[in-house]
């Protein structure tokens, strides 16, 4: 998609030699690559812009310790949720 775009602002520049208004035509289109192209991630594009797509992650633990009481923590969960939906 990229080389399209340079293409086509390259043979705009190119026309513009004879026509000034080409050469508006091609700061157009690098405008609207650069605000709206691949990889332009300036803003989110979800159901809602200000709304959090889920729950936040939690860090990764820093020691085996703080890895088996978070998996732990888990595991409570987990049981007390299956309970809770007469699971198991």
């Amino acid at each position: 998609m990229g080389t399209v775009v340079l293409s086509g602002t390259a043979v705009l520049v190119v026309l513009g030699f004879g026509n000034h208004l080409y050469w508006l035509a091609a700061v157009a289109v690098l405008y609207l690559y650069a605000r709206h192209g691949r990889g332009s991630s300036s803003t989110p594009s979800g159901p809602a812009a200000g709304s959090p797509q889920g729950p936040t992650p939690t860090p990764a633990p820093t020691s085996y310790k703080a890895y088996r009481a978070r998996r732990d923590q888990q595991a409570k969960w987990e049981r007390r949720y299956a309970r809770e939906r007469g699971t198991r």
